[in-house]
């Protein structure tokens, strides 16, 4: 055994890790199809691992990491590197959004799949059922419905007299998506107006487009363009005067005004048990599919004071940024 496993392996015993019985075997691969940037992995892996030591694994003894990330570029690249990874032979994929999904199930039958925030995966196709998922995929199913209409909510809660607020979407969204989307506005007296923007050319004519229909705030949609892009997104919007919500913490880091959506570490944290469950000898097709265990709302303070924003008494138990 190397000096450097022996060092690791004590380490770990010396943390109180549950060391497994067959650490001197060489270390699995979990292959990383990331549908975005290569940067934006990093933080990702970073809350993985301390899930996965909570969990009695050490990465380079149990575990190692071969990454491919897609650069936002979703259909022109998914495919080849899910097939590369398939080639590669890893133990297991784990990966994020439909497209992603669907990609690394076309690339292999056999290799498991771990997935998160993905809307509807047994009506995507990927599974049979929440319960039993049956094939080789399994993971978190993410609440896009219900957390539009929240968002919806606190957005209005947050802008004094609300009326119009427009919804950024990335282009061909089924007409199922933009009718919920619709009656949740509905609901709440907000007229909704959906744009588009299918790349980063189009963001700031989307923008302008919001301005010329009167828009008074904008929820950003979960997607991997907007995501890669969510600095230009807050300064676009701060330019434009329109609050915004999101889907991610990040995008508050960044200057966005609010976030409602899952905890992230939180979901690294339910994707390690689906690991360690899969490692120890478990089908996919066995493990139910979940749900987010934890939502969080986040609010940016400076980006609420250049807005000339009031946090309301009633979101004042959230977590801000300041």
């Amino acid at each position: 055994m190397t000096t450097r496993r022996k060092l690791l392996l004590a380490l770990a015993l010396g943390f109180g890790l549950p060391c497994l019985s067959d650490a001197a075997q060489e270390p699995k691969v979990i292959g990383l199809l990331a549908p975005f940037t290569a940067a934006e992995v990093g933080p990702g892996v970073e809350q993985l691992d301390r899930e996965m030591r909570q969990l009695g694994y050490v990465r380079g003894i149990h575990y190692s990491y071969i990454t491919r990330a897609s650069e936002g570029r979703n259909n022109d690249r998914l495919r080849g590197m899910a097939e590369e990874l398939v080639g590669l032979k890893v133990d297991l994929i784990v990966t994020v959004s439909r497209i992603a999904v669907a990609e690394a199930q076309r690339a292999t039958s056999t290799i498991p799949i771990v997935f998160y925030g993905v809307a509807d995966p047994v009506g995507a196709g990927f599974a049979e059922s929440l319960a039993r998922p049956g094939r080789n995929a399994t993971g978190l199913a993410n609440l896009a419905r219900e957390l539009s209409a929240k968002r919806m909510e606190l957005l209005k809660q947050m802008v004094p007299g609300l009326v119009r607020v427009a919804v950024l979407l990335p282009p061909n969204q089924s007409p199922a998506a933009a009718r919920s989307l619709q009656m949740a506005g509905e609901r709440l007296d907000l007229q909704v107006l959906i744009v588009e923007a299918g790349s980063a050319a189009d963001l700031e004519e989307a923008f302008q487009g919001m301005i010329a229909r009167r828009a008074q705030a904008v929820i950003v949609s979960t997607d991997n363009l907007f995501g890669s892009r969510r600095r230009e997104i807050a300064d676009l919007a701060l330019r434009s005067r329109f609050p915004t919500i999101f889907s991610f913490a990040s995008h508050v880091e960044a200057g966005g005004l609010m976030s409602y959506g899952e905890d992230q570490q939180g979901l690294a944290r339910q994707v390690a048990v689906y690991i360690d469950k899969i490692f120890r000898g478990a089908k996919p097709g066995d493990l139910p599919i979940e749900e987010p265990i934890k939502i969080d709302l986040v609010i940016n303070r400076k980006t609420a004071e250049a807005l000339h924003l009031q946090v309301p008494q009633l979101l004042f138990c959230c977590r801000r940024h300041a």
